[in-house]
């Protein structure tokens, strides 16, 4: 799935990244624990968390992810910001509950990214 179309899907604002939207992912994880995304997300996805701090773009960068999701109207700082910048990672915000946007994301075709 293009993250073009997760952005519609979860009607999210872009944050940065703009240039990326046509990438693809392949699957997806929300968790607000970055050790269990460490521990199971076994492939390449797109990363939903209500976690705001730098540990998050720290965690995406590491296991390849190409996007993150703040649920529930989370909202990065700037740091953040910048430094998902440096790691070419695109940043999207929703207001959706993480439960919700996931369940969106499923309907619509992306399956889950664990290794279980």
């Amino acid at each position: 799935m293009k993250i073009s179309e997760i952005k519609s899907i979860l009607n999210a604002e872009l944050i940065c990244g703009e240039e990326y939207l046509e990438n693809e992912v392949f699957t997806a994880c929300g968790s607000d624990m970055m050790s269990d995304v460490l521990a199971y997300v076994k492939e390449q996805a797109v990363l939903l968390s209500g976690l705001v701090n730098p540990q998050v773009v720290r965690t995406a960068e590491m296991m390849d992810m190409k996007c993150i999701v703040f649920v529930r109207g989370k909202h990065p700082d700037i740091d953040m910001i910048d430094l998902a910048v440096e790691r070419d990672i695109v940043l999207l915000g929703t207001r959706l509950e993480m439960f919700t946007a996931c369940g969106l994301l499923y309907k619509n075709g992306l399956k889950g990214g664990s290794g279980i």
